[in-house]
């Protein structure tokens, strides 16, 4: 089992409808790290996000964050790679969206390597939705005015509202920037009708943040296992060796597939690596499947 790895998406996929994970999937992939087997994630959530939904297994390889922007070690706090928006260009996004009467979050780290989340007051639906989810984030700060403080490197710009709110600012930005930013716009999973519209290096999309991770972990590709649900893992399913959809994915994530498992709510992901260890025939998997 140790030459293949197993990188999973969480929203949609791993996590449940109700962004928990259920005992079964805790139980599988805690298994799996305890036989040396290669899991992790790649998520448009940061670090801090991500802990709050997934802290209670003991990750232990490099996680791929933001997209894909940020590769880091979870262990000792640590950026291992990534890659930064430019500042300029960070700044002229932020201008593009005032001009629309809108501000992002700005995501960033710090000249200390901290994960930080600013944002002007929030008054917005969308905006503030997002932020109550988010209780008690150390990444988050309010300023009176946004822009791109000096030291920081961004990660993402990432605007919250309704579609034709945010359609003519990814407009003027592609107009500006062509394919020097990367922008993803997706249906928000949680806040109903509203919308996230990420800006990033171009680079910060999840298929080359596979690769960067496989990279660093000197994987094959062709020996990744990825899953995924929405249109932000196409990267995955373009650069990943296996690919597994959930039932719930999108239609074209589907259609890429090789294998399409249960649903994220009937622990599709964890159902498909038991399975792998089963024919394995690990020690390990025996022992679940008795209930020891």
């Amino acid at each position: 089992m140790n030459h293949q790895a197993f990188i999973t998406d969480l929203d949609g996929t791993l996590l449940r409808s109700d962004q928990t994970l259920s005992p079964y999937t805790l139980e599988t992939i805690e298994s799996a790290l305890r036989q040396d087997v290669v899991v992790t994630f790649a998520t448009a959530r940061g670090y801090v996000s991500a802990m709050q939904v997934v802290s209670d297994i003991p990750w232990k390889h490099p996680l791929i964050l933001y997209n894909g922007a940020l590769i880091y070690n979870g262990h000792d706090g640590t950026v291992i790679d990534g890659y930064w928006l430019d500042h300029k260009i960070s700044s002229d996004i932020i201008r593009i969206g005032k001009k629309h009467r809108l501000t992002p979050f700005y995501f960033s780290l710090d000249a200390d390597h901290r994960e930080r989340v600013l944002h002007e007051t929030l008054c917005r639906e969308g905006e503030t939705a997002f932020y109550q989810s988010r209780m008690n984030d150390p990444r988050f700060m309010e300023v009176a005015a946004l822009h791109c403080p000096e030291g920081h490197r961004t990660l993402a710009l990432t605007y919250i509202g309704l579609f034709d709110e945010l359609e003519p600012i990814r407009r003027e930005v592609h107009d500006c920037f062509g394919d020097v930013v990367h922008a993803h716009m997706m249906p928000d999973y949680y806040i109903r009708n509203h919308y996230f519209l990420e800006f990033s290096h171009v680079n910060g999309n999840k298929r080359d943040g596979l690769r960067l991770w496989a990279d660093h972990m000197g994987i094959p590709l062709q020996n990744t296992v990825v899953f995924g649900d929405h249109l932000n893992d196409l990267g995955l399913f373009e650069a990943g060796g296996t690919r597994i959809a959930v039932r719930n994915a999108h239609e074209r994530i589907q259609e890429l597939a090789d294998l399409v498992v249960d649903s994220n709510d009937a622990d599709g992901v964890a159902r498909y690596i038991r399975k792998q260890l089963e024919l394995a025939g690990t020690e390990d998997a025996v022992r679940m499947d008795a209930g020891l």
